[in-house]
């Protein structure tokens, strides 16, 4: 019997060494694995990559949008209708930089993996670069056949007809920036004035090139198409500022209005507070208590230029809500916070569309990087959640996000327009 134990033993524990070894080995293999592709040098290829897949996707974004531009001319070209190429072209393009922005966020994260880097990233640069592609097939088709069926002469109509839409549209801009001048501060307005500036500067450029490309067009031994394309260009950038601008006026406007009912709605939701703060122990409530104070003096003080600085106010007010909001933490009920969300939620929504129109304007006159857009456009899902959600509780959160990405929006845009990148 001994001699059998012995013999197996013999033969075990070698057998437990060797797989003991190997266990280790295997283990530390993995280990080395797992480490080099969480190093620094994995992250700096990793981010390489994340940065070029980010180019590729800003070149989508500008090929989407010029390719609305075309989809819109040739409505008129056709008679209201454009052609099923472009339209297909324009869906495609638009849902997969859509997805694309989402899936680049994400591997923007800091915790984000180098190896789910370089895999995301090899999909948004393989997934826009068949976009483009698909993008100038189909243009390049709707080229030929505007060669060969639309006239010079039938394009520059067309676009003096939008031009004269717009203007129609646009009426007086020099009106509406002197109603603002007249009742609110100078930065309330500013961006207002810049954009009326620009609209009246675009669309009397579209006209000169209009002018221009219409002489050509009479011409068989030259070509109108470098004006045309010039003209579309500012009579684009015109209807841009025009939005801009209305978009301005009616922030403001709106602001003026609002602020009233939003000053009240902060001095109820503070008394509430102190409400809560009576019923916390000492410590709890001391804490609460200095806050409440501080947060009080804030309030007074963008009381007192309220009427001429509405948006700041309303923008200050919302901010003054969310530190409430983070100061009660956990020290109202269920019912209370629904009730503060819902009748913080209107200021905090008109706060994040302010944000959202700076960052949408610092974007459209920066050549901004995709980690601008991403956020821009991070910026817009989360505003059209917060009015979609049902909870205010839930809607108020994400207003208060589209606040925070478009404010990373602009700054990344600004960081780039001063070449940064």
């Amino acid at each position: 019997m001994a001699e059998v134990v012995a013999g197996l033993l013999s033969w075990v524990v070698p057998a437990l060494v060797v797989f003991g070894v190997a266990a280790i080995a295997v283990a530390v293999i993995a280990w080395a694995i797992r480490a080099a592709r969480r190093s620094p040098r994995a992250r700096d290829e990793a981010d390489a990559l994340r940065a070029k897949a980010g180019v590729a996707l800003v070149r989508l974004d500008d090929a989407v949008d010029e390719l609305d531009l075309e989809v819109g001319l040739s409505g008129a070209l056709y008679g209201g209708g454009s052609p099923a190429s472009l339209r297909r072209a324009r869906l495609t393009a638009q849902h997969v930089r859509d997805d694309s922005f989402e899936e680049y966020r994400a591997i923007s994260e800091p915790d984000a993996a180098p190896v789910e880097i370089r895999r995301v990233a090899a999909r948004i640069e393989r997934r826009s670069t068949e976009a483009l592609a698909t993008i100038s097939a189909a243009r390049a088709e709707h080229a030929d056949w505007v060669r060969a069926n639309v006239s010079a002469a039938a394009q520059v109509a067309a676009a003096r007809e939008r031009l004269a839409a717009l203007r129609a549209t646009m009426g007086d801009p020099a009106a509406l920036v002197a109603e603002l001048s007249s009742k609110f501060a100078e930065d309330e307005w500013s961006d207002a004035s810049q954009a009326a500036r620009a609209a009246i500067d675009h669309a009397a450029e579209a006209e000169r090139l209009l002018a221009a490309a219409a002489q050509t067009a009479n011409d068989p031994t030259r070509t109108a198409l470098t004006d045309l394309a010039a003209a579309e260009r500012a009579l684009r950038r015109a209807e841009a500022e025009a939005r801009t601008l209305e978009e301005a006026h009616r922030l403001v406007t709106q602001a003026a209005q609002a602020v009233p009912g939003e000053i009240a709605g902060a001095r109820t939701a503070l008394r509430q507070a102190a409400i809560t703060r009576e019923q916390l122990d000492p410590a709890d409530s001391a804490r609460l208590g200095a806050e409440l104070r501080v947060i009080d003096a804030e309030l007074t003080e963008t009381e007192i230029d309220a009427t001429r600085r509405p948006t700041r106010t309303v923008d200050r007010i919302a901010r003054l809500r969310d530190r409430l909001d983070l100061a009660l933490g956990d020290a109202r009920t269920a019912q209370q916070r629904i009730r503060g969300a819902r009748t913080a939620l209107p200021g905090t929504l008109a706060a994040a569309r302010n944000a959202l129109s700076h960052a949408e304007s610092s974007v459209a006159h920066t050549r901004a990087s995709a980690d601008a857009r991403s956020r821009l456009a991070s910026a817009q899902r989360e505003l059209a959640s917060a009015r979609q959600l049902p909870d205010p509780v839930e809607a108020l959160d994400a207003a208060r996000r589209a606040m925070r990405d478009a404010e990373d929006a602009q700054a990344l845009a600004n960081y780039d327009r001063l070449g940064g990148r």
